[in-house]
């Protein structure tokens, strides 16, 4: 499990982060949600060690992260960056080889190459295999991203907006394979996104923020409700709940909150 305690971000005299608190359950999704600037992707790149907090403390199964080695956090979490981008022309094979490189430092392994595998078929994208990053599209581009971070094989995956620019069959698609890494796989996962739906209906956990604070946090049934969604967003919902999962109607709102 990650907690953070007390965890605040400032830039000069602008605070991005104030006094955050929350726990990420272990082997589960938890979807941080919320408005533009509410401080999301800040959190998740606090965690990731990509960004020093000002204060507070971040604890992975009750250890500060601060006292682990980078080499060591870097085989228990992996992180997948808002819009990554690689210069270099690599093949999907050779992107997701990447993920390996704080066991193998580059020099593969068969562990190394038999994980790659698995990553690269997990999201069924042997026939992509050889093609080139920018020869694929946005979404066959991202499900490569993904499989690099799948095959760092760490317990806890950190995605910031990884269903960003991607059309509704690429977003269920990794939206189901991020359910199966905690289901069959016990991973826990970590995400930053913005539609509603999409984390209502894949999550077990939500970290709602807005304004740079814990707006509310709990099971989905605690968090996606009319009134804490109304409250957050500033918008009407309509909420209906069906064999399939939740699904949470904003596109008619009766009126908005200034």
């Amino acid at each position: 499990m990650i907690t953070v305690n007390s965890l605040c971000k400032t830039y000069g005299a602008k605070a991005v982060l104030s006094n955050v608190s929350a726990r990420f359950p272990a082997r589960r999704l938890t979807s941080l949600i919320g408005p533009n600037g509410a401080g999301k992707s800040t959190l998740l790149m606090m965690m990731a060690r990509l960004l020093e907090p000002s204060g507070g403390e971040i604890l992975i199964d009750g250890r500060r992260v601060s006292e682990i080695r980078m080499g060591d956090y870097a085989r228990r979490v992996a992180t997948l960056r808002q819009s990554p981008g690689f210069n270099l022309r690599l093949t999907v094979g050779e992107l997701v080889a990447f993920g390996r490189f704080p066991y193998s430092r580059g020099a593969l392994t068969a562990e190394d190459r038999l994980a790659i595998d698995e990553a690269i078929a997990f999201l069924s994208l042997q026939p992509l295999r050889d093609a080139y990053l920018d020869e694929l599209s946005g979404g066959q581009r991202q499900m490569a991203f993904l499989a690099m971070t799948i095959a760092q094989q760490t317990d806890c995956l950190l995605l910031d907006e990884p269903l960003n620019n991607l059309d509704i069959r690429h977003a269920v698609h990794i939206m189901r394979a991020l359910r199966r890494l905690c289901d069959e796989f016990g991973r826990t996962v970590i995400l930053v996104v913005h539609d509603i739906n999409f984390a209502s209906h894949y999550s077990d956990h939500i970290v709602a923020m807005k304004g740079g604070g814990v707006h509310c946090a709990g099971a989905v049934r605690e968090v996606v409700t009319e009134s804490r969604l109304r409250e957050l967003y500033g918008l009407d919902f309509e909420i209906t709940h069906g064999e399939r999962g939740w699904l949470c109607n904003y596109f008619n709102p009766q009126g908005e909150m200034t």
